[in-house]
């Protein structure tokens, strides 16, 4: 049985290997940080560095990108830039970055996720080249990417460098999902006019944005900002893989997106779950973005009701537990878990809107009615407040699919002109 043929979930539990069992075999996936270290470091010698990473920032044996530059000779490390969650990943989601001093190594640590989301000309005063690593997750909502736009666009504008060490997709490179944003819904969790799966590398994305202006100042009328942008490419990944195809281990990004599995889950309920007292989607429990419950639900008819859907690609099983933490600590809560059976065929995104329909036709529930102040953060996920207008009128998913796949044929064109890879 193939990976595509398993559960794709963050339930969907394969078999991890310990890196030293990785290592006996080899990966097959040759990341951006392992490819520079093997060309000695071209590009950084003689150069002030500055990292924006986090722990995801890994070679194959699990040394950080942080040990491995600041021990390189070759290369003066200066500073390391911290995303959300922190060089270390020690902050919780949403949780404030601040500045400081990295007690592993004693290098300054600048916030990209407190006062500021986007470097000063003061922090990069004594950088001549800032390097990116992070694991990507591969959806437009996940503000890594963002990240990254921001610290390009500083260095555009102070002639700084940019070098991208490049990582898989974990959605692989071939799924495109979700229409994109439209004017007045531009955010940290959607800041570029790409789908909300964009099928791209994070390398392959910052050449797109960089190349197509999509890096704009503050004002939406401001001029393209392009920096001198470098990708150091990955060896042996190509367009079909998923991550657990590429030998390489997974570390959390964040700590909501435990496994591989998890990232593909987290497109497929995010959306629904920022509708924070409607549905649990497994934050805080064991399976995060994997089901979706609530103490109401009656299992076997929502799965009943989502099976006479005939959706493709996609199995539901009942599952019942009680969350560990959150609003529904300790509650026994009743629904459903989801599998992806059959991948490619599948629309992750949609996922979510048919287990909403399913649930509006059995207990006439509408999220979108009680949504309150987190209707504002769904329209700004979605990039647009069209689906929630519209979806909440019908609550049907035919109503929207047009509107969510209008985009798709025209990226796909665009985003090929930007692989690295076949």
């Amino acid at each position: 049985m193939t990976f595509r043929s398993l559960l794709i979930s963050a339930a969907g539990l394969l078999l991890f290997l310990s890196p030293a069992a990785q290592a006996s075999e080899g990966p097959k996936v040759k990341t951006g940080i392992e490819v520079l270290r093997d060309r000695g470091f071209a590009g950084l010698e003689g150069k002030r560095v500055g990292l924006v990473t986090n722990p995801s920032g890994v070679d194959h044996e699990l040394r950080s990108t942080i040990e491995i530059l600041n021990e390189a000779p070759e290369v003066n490390l200066v500073a390391l830039f911290a995303p959300e969650h922190g060089v270390r990943g020690d902050i919780w989601a949403g949780g404030r970055v601040e500045s400081g001093k990295d007690p592993l190594t004693g290098l300054p640590v600048h916030s990209l996720y407190g006062a500021t989301r986007q470097p000063t000309a003061q922090m990069l005063s004594n950088i001549d080249v800032m390097v990116y690593d992070i694991q990507d997750v591969g959806s437009r909502s996940y503000t890594f990417i963002s990240t990254l736009g921001l610290v390009m666009r500083t260095c555009a504008e102070l002639g700084k460098e940019v070098m991208v060490l490049d990582r898989p997709n974990p959605l692989g490179g071939r799924k495109i999902e979700g229409a994109f944003p439209v004017t007045g819904f531009y955010s940290f969790v959607g800041q570029y006019r790409i789908p909300y799966i964009y099928g791209l590398t994070v390398g392959e994305l910052a050449r797109l944005i960089n190349e197509e202006g999509l890096n704009r100042g503050q004002k939406g009328d401001a001029q393209p900002l392009r920096c001198r942008l470098s990708v150091i490419p990955m060896e042996g990944w190509s367009r079909d893989m998923l991550f657990t195809d590429t030998g390489l281990p997974w570390i959390l990004p964040s700590p909501n997106i435990p496994y591989p599995q998890t990232a593909i889950a987290y497109p497929s309920s995010g959306l629904c779950g920022e509708m924070y007292n409607y549905l649990n989607i497994g934050i805080g429990y064991t399976l995060p973005f994997g089901v979706f419950a609530e103490e109401w639900v009656d299992a076997d008819k929502l799965k009943a009701r989502l099976d006479s859907y005939g959706v493709p690609g996609v199995a539901w099983r009942t599952i019942h537990f009680k969350p560990i933490s959150g609003r529904l600590a300790g509650k026994m809560v009743h629904g459903v878990q989801f599998f992806y059976t059959d991948y490619d065929a599948a629309t992750l995104t949609l996922t979510q809107f048919y287990v909403m329909q399913a649930v509006h036709e059995l207990y006439k529930k509408n999220p979108f009615t009680d949504a309150g102040d987190r209707l504002a953060m769904f329209n700004k996920v979605c990039g647009s407040d069209y689906i929630s207008k519209t979806f909440s009128k019908t609550m049907k998913v035919s109503s929207i699919r047009d509107y969510w796949n209008r985009d798709l044929d025209d990226f796909r064109e665009l985003a090929q002109k930007y692989w690295i890879y076949k």
